[in-house]
């Protein structure tokens, strides 16, 4: 299953200006956000936390920017 992770993105883009600097504030690697963005490695549930505390993302909004499955 992979999903859609292109309103998280722009969320990035938004609050960070680059996925670089988003990646050093989550205390990960570049290429590391690069294979959770691209559905190479999942995100653990500490992550996901950490991510809408840093993207302000309110609790009701994680399914739209984590869990929106992508249509074939």
């Amino acid at each position: 299953m992979s999903f859609d992770y292109n309103k998280l993105r722009g969320r990035i883009r938004e609050k960070f200006g680059t996925q670089e600097r988003f990646a050093n504030a989550m205390g990960m690697a570049k290429t590391t956000l690069s294979f959770k963005l691209n559905n190479k490695v999942t995100w653990t549930q500490q992550e996901i936390n950490l991510a809408c505390k840093l993207l302000l993302i309110k609790d009701e909004m994680v399914t739209a920017y984590f869990f929106n499955e992508k249509v074939q």
